[in-house]
C-alpha cells in the first residue's frame, strides 16, 4: 500500500511538470547557455518554453529590476503582445509584482479575480472572465539583491500543485541570478552611462563653446570669432584682461570646443599658493624628495595630460618656476621634484593674467622668453563698462538664475535700475554685476528689480545732487521717488494726469516732482509705452536706457 501511494504521488508530481525527469533537462538547457554560450536570452527562450509546454502557464514574464533608474520592466514574455509588453512597467511596491521587489519574497495569488494588487498594467487579463487564474511571481535574488522576478499565470486545482511551482520557480531563480546581474551590468547600466556621459558632454560643448556664451556686443564677438580659430588648434592661448572678466569661462570654451574635449581640463591659480610649494602643485614630486613627502605626487601637469591646463594668474609665477614652466612649452616635458625622469605629456597651455606682462618683461620680473612662448595667440577680453548692452543681458541671465534659485518670480529689471546698470564703471566686472544682482534678488518684493534694490555705488550717479548735499537716507528716498516717477509715466506712456492719480499727487506736484527730476512726459510718449524714447537723458545727462 505504501509503495502505490508513492507511486500515485510521483505520477501527480510528474503531472504538474517539476518532476526530476522533466526538470534536468532543463536545468541542463539553461546551464549550458549561460555558461558556455553567455547568452541569457536564449537560457530564458528554453525557460518559457518548459513553463507554457510542461507546466501549463500562461501569460510568462520575466521581469529586470534597474536599481539606477527604480524601473522594473519586461524583458522576456511568452502570451503578451510587444504592445502589452512595452506596458509591463513597475516601480518597487507597485503592484504584486512591485511588492515582491521591495519585500524580495515570492508572492502567489491563488485567486487574480479577488486579489485588488494585482494592476494588469499589461492589460493581457481580463480579471471577469470566467476562468480564475491564479498569480505566481517569485524573485531572482543576487544575495541580498533583487535582480527581477519571474511571473506567470495558470489555473489551480488544489494547493499542492500551486506549492512545487512556486518552489520550482525558485530553483531556477537561483540559477539565473548571476546572469541577470550580469546582463544589467553589461547591457543596460552601461548603455544607461554612456548615454549619461554623450549628453553631459554635449551639455558641456553647448554651455561653454562661443557661441552659445552670453553677450553680443562687438566687442564679444570679435573675441568668439579668435577662440573659434585658435580652439581647434594646439596653440597655446594667452588671455588677456581685468580681473572679473570671464578668463576662465572663456578658457572652458577653448578647451570643450576644441579638438580633444574628452580629455581633462585642470585649471591652477598660480597666485594661490606660496613659492615653497608651487612647483611641486604644478610638476610633482617623487617619494622622499623632501621633509613630508611620504609618496609618490602626480602634479597638474600629469594629471591635464590628453587635455587643457588653464593658468591663471600667471604673471604671478616666481623666476625658478618660470624656468621650468618655460621648459614645459617647449619641449612637452618636465621632471617631478626630486626625480631625474623626464615626463612627457600632450597638453594644450591656456593661461591668463590681468597683469601687464610687457612691463613686467622691461622690469626683469618677468622672463622675456617664457613671454614670448605664452604670447603666441593672445586675446584681449574686454571690461564690462566696454561691452554695451551685455550688461543688460547677462544682469537678466543673472536675475532669472538667482530667482529661481530663491524661489522668487521676477519678470523684469526696472527702467531706473537698467539705467543705473548701465551708467556704473564696472570695476569688477561681471563678477561684480553677479554679486549685485543677487543681492538685488534677494531684496526685492514684487517681480521686478527696482533701482532702490541696487547698492548705493551705483544709485549715486542717477542722484549726483543728492548723493552729494545728503546723507544715505535721502539718496535712498530720492532713489525711490524717481523710480515711481519713471515707472507710472511708463505705464500710462506720458499721462502726466493718470500718472498722478495712480501715485497719489496732485498735478500739480507730480510737476513739481518731475522737474526735480528733470523728467518729461514727452520721454515716454511711445506707441509700446515700454520706456523712454532713445536718445533721452535723465537730469545727469546719462542715456536712458529703453527696458
Amino acid at each position: 500500500m505504501p509503495d502505490r501511494c508513492s507511486e500515485e504521488e510521483k505520477l501527480k508530481e510528474c503531472s504538474t511538470g517539476v518532476c526530476r525527469g522533466k526538470i534536468v533537462p532543463l536545468l541542463h538547457d539553461m546551464g549550458r547557455a549561460l555558461s558556455e554560450e553567455e547568452d541569457l536570452d536564449m537560457a530564458l527562450e528554453h525557460l518559457l518554453r518548459y513553463l507554457k509546454e510542461q507546466m501549463g502557464m500562461q501569460r510568462i514574464m520575466i521581469n529586470l529590476y534597474h536599481r539606477e533608474t527604480g524601473r522594473i520592466f519586461i524583458h522576456k514574455s511568452d502570451g503578451l503582445t510587444k504592445q502589452e509588453q512595452a506596458l509591463g512597467i513597475y516601480f518597487p511596491g507597485e503592484g504584486i509584482t512591485g511588492r515582491v521587489v521591495a519585500t524580495a519574497a515570492p508572492i502567489v495569488v491563488p485567486s487574480i479575480r479577488d486579489e485588488p494588487d494585482f494592476l494588469n498594467r499589461t492589460g493581457s487579463l481580463v480579471k471577469d472572465s470566467a476562468d480564475d487564474m491564479s498569480f505566481l511571481c517569485v524573485p531572482i535574488l543576487r544575495g541580498k539583491k533583487v535582480m527581477g522576478t519571474i511571473s506567470a499565470e495558470r489555473g489551480y486545482d488544489n494547493e499542492l500543485m500551486l506549492d512545487k511551482h512556486r518552489d520550482a520557480l525558485m530553483v531556477i531563480s537561483y540559477m539565473l541570478a548571476q546572469a541577470v546581474e550580469l546582463y544589467l551590468v553589461e547591457k543596460v547600466d552601461k548603455v544607461l552611462w554612456k548615454r549619461q556621459a554623450l549628453e553631459l558632454m554635449d551639455e558641456l560643448k553647448t554651455r561653454f563653446r562661443p557661441s552659445n556664451m552670453i553677450g553680443t556686443s562687438k566687442a564679444m564677438m570679435e573675441v568668439y570669432a579668435l577662440l573659434r580659430k585658435v580652439a581647434g588648434t594646439r596653440t597655446t592661448v594667452l588671455l588677456l584682461g581685468e580681473s572679473g572678466v570671464g578668463k576662465e569661462l572663456l578658457a572652458n570654451a577653448i578647451h570643450y570646443y576644441g579638438a580633444r574635449p574628452d580629455g581633462p581640463v585642470v585649471k591652477f591659480n598660480c597666485a594661490a599658493l606660496p613659492e615653497s610649494i608651487l612647483e611641486s602643485e604644478l610638476f610633482g614630486h617623487e617619494k622622499g624628495s623632501f621633509t613630508g613627502a611620504t609618496q609618490l605626487r602626480k602634479g597638474r601637469f600629469e594629471e591635464a595630460d590628453g587635455g587643457t591646463i588653464f593658468l591663471d594668474e600667471v604673471g604671478e609665477l616666481p623666476l625658478g618656476v618660470q624656468a621650468k614652466l618655460l621648459r614645459v612649452l617647449q619641449e612637452r616635458t618636465f621632471e617631478r621634484v626630486g626625480g631625474n625622469e623626464s615626463i612627457a605629456v600632450d597638453i594644450r597651455i591656456v593661461a591668463a593674467t590681468n597683469k601687464d606682462l610687457a612691463a613686467m618683461v622691461a622690469a626683469g620680473t618677468f622672463r622675456e622668453d617664457l613671454y614670448y612662448r605664452l604670447n603666441v595667440f593672445p586675446v584681449l577680453v574686454p571690461p564690462l563698462r566696454e561691452r554695451g548692452s551685455d550688461i543688460i543681458t547677462i544682469a537678466e541671465h543673472f536675475a532669472a538664475g538667482f530667482a529661481e534659485e530663491n524661489g522668487k518670480t521676477i519678470n523684469r529689471i526696472a527702467t531706473p535700475a537698467l539705467n543705473m546698470l548701465m551708467s556704473y564703471h564696472w570695476p569688477g566686472n561681471v563678477r561684480e554685476l553677479e554679486n549685485v544682482i543677487q543681492r538685488a534678488v534677494i531684496l526685492t518684493e514684487d517681480d521686478a528689480i527696482h533701482g532702490y534694490n541696487l547698492p548705493l555705488s551705483l544709485q549715486s550717479p542717477a542722484f549726483p545732487e543728492a548723493g552729494s548735499k545728503c546723507g544715505i537716507l535721502e539718496t535712498r528716498l530720492a532713489a525711490v521717488e524717481y523710480e515711481m516717477l519713471v515707472e507710472a509715466l511708463r505705464l500710462h506712456q506720458g499721462n502726466t494726469t493718470e500718472a498722478a492719480r495712480a501715485l497719489g499727487l496732485t498735478r500739480r506736484t507730480m510737476g513739481l516732482r518731475m522737474r526735480k527730476y528733470d523728467l518729461s512726459y514727452k520721454q515716454f510718449r511711445r506707441s509700446d509705452s515700454s520706456a523712454p524714447e532713445p536718445g533721452a537723458t535723465d537730469r545727469s545727462g546719462e542715456s536712458l536706457t529703453l527696458e
